[in-house]
């Protein structure tokens, strides 16, 4: 018989014991000889957030463009990308992958499009990084291949060509999918840095695959402009001319969308990744996650990059995921603590096309965060004392049952010492 662990005493939801990475078991629960016991009292359990959006490599370049729109923070950051190597990228997503587990997340989505002189190594040093903080990662590969002499908005020397693009992915598949630990996602990066015939292989080839689609969609006015200009048509018509609304398909930010396009997306159960903070610092807009929701799309919550929400990390997200939907729809009632935390965990697994993590039931991976709550004790709810209470970082972190952080501690590396080795790779794109 396998050796279960039993978390004992937290105030939500109760105990909980796993084997051999799943749940096997959920409530009062009476320990046996064998079984490891892990006293959490004065802890609130949660699923492993899912985090379903992010660019890891933009840990190495925040706090720049701090008053500019998506086009200008674009236009100012892009010459910066392009001096990065693999070396940098790698020290990024180690940061970024660690914050992300400090803050409950186990499963992250890394949608990185930038490849700098086409050394697509840059996807290795990701993996490597996420095999190293121990958290599951969806590779989003993306991609760019219409620059600014083309119609585009990135410089010449960040995008690449077809043919690479589509052999790397290939590679990439070949060499990391698993679908469990790692999840390759083919990725295009938006309609302003993309060509038709990208758009439309990229689908061909992921759905060849089985795997899933991912892009940015509808973030600013200004995406709307550039799309109705160069192509006669709304962001959300465009990407419905290439195949990309359907339910194999998630998409970042979906912020300016009307009636029939929140419908559309909806009808094709198309997911929505939320990025509240980042739409707020680049004055973007309020997604309609209520209306998206109720409409059948699958929204969970997003980072993005840490140029456009420094703090980095996705517990910060659900408090401004509620403050978010309650402002824009001027009604206290619209989005509660519940809500918040259903969009960080199943929200964000339906997104990824998971129904193997995001919630803690039987069956389930051993996916689990637990938070210190000896200071929460004064509020009734569990959930509104972790949602609305003062920021915290996870006492523990499981991912399929295996310990990656205890006490508050990365057990595979000094999360720290690699703050202070990126602070140092930044400081030479300071000049």
């Amino acid at each position: 018989m396998s050796t279960r662990t039993v978390l004992t005493g937290a105030r939500h939801p109760g105990d909980i014991a796993f084997s051999e990475g799943m749940i096997v078991e959920v409530g009062a629960i009476i320990a046996g000889p064998s079984d490891v016991v892990i006293d959490c009292s004065d802890t609130i359990i949660t699923a492993g957030f899912v985090n379903t959006h992010h660019h890891l490599y933009q840990c190495i370049t925040r706090g720049r463009a701090v008053g500019c729109d998506l086009f200008g923070w674009l236009t100012e950051l892009y010459p910066i990308w392009g001096r990065l190597d693999v070396a940098d990228v790698h020290a990024a997503a180690l940061v970024g992958l660690g914050e992300l587990a400090a803050t409950g997340c186990t499963t992250a989505s890394d949608h990185h499009y930038l490849v700098p002189r086409g050394d697509d190594s840059v996807f290795d040093a990701i993996v490597e990084a996420a095999r190293t903080v121990g958290i599951r990662l969806h590779l989003s590969r993306g991609s760019m291949d219409l620059s600014v002499k083309d119609g585009g908005l990135p410089p010449d020397h960040v995008v690449e060509s077809l043919d690479a693009i589509m052999a790397s992915t290939e590679r990439l598949i070949a060499q990391y999918h698993d679908g469990e630990m790692i999840s390759v996602v083919v990725a295009p990066c938006s309609p302003f840095s993309v060509s038709r015939e990208l758009m439309r292989e990229s689908a061909e080839l992921a759905r060849r695959h089985g795997l899933r689609l991912h892009t940015h969609l509808a973030e600013t006015i200004e995406e709307e402009h550039h799309c109705q200009e160069r192509f006669g048509r709304r962001p959300v018509d465009l990407l419905d001319e290439w195949g990309w609304i359907a339910p194999d398909v998630w998409v970042a930010h979906g912020i300016h969308l009307d009636d029939a396009e929140v419908a559309r997306l909806g009808g094709e159960e198309c997911g929505v990744a939320h990025c509240p903070s980042s739409n707020a610092r680049l004055g973007a807009g309020m997604c309609r996650v209520t209306d998206l929701v109720g409409a059948g799309a699958p929204v969970g919550l997003g980072v993005d990059g840490a140029a456009s929400n420094e703090v980095g990390g996705l517990f910060a997200e659900l408090r401004q995921s509620l403050y978010t939907a309650r402002q824009r729809a001027r009604d206290a009632s619209a989005f509660m603590p519940n809500d918040a935390l259903a969009r960080a965990t199943v929200g964000g697994a339906a997104c990824l096309g998971r129904d193997d993590i995001g919630a803690i039931s039987v069956g389930m991976r051993a996916d689990l965060a637990v938070w210190p709550a000896a200071d929460l004790g004064d509020i009734a709810d569990p959930v509104t004392a972790l949602v609305l209470g003062p920021d915290r970082k996870v006492r523990d972190l499981f991912v399929g049952g295996e310990r990656v952080i205890e006490a508050g501690q990365h057990r595979s590396f000094d999360l720290a010492a690699a703050k202070a080795q990126l602070a140092q790779r930044a400081s030479r794109l300071w000049a």
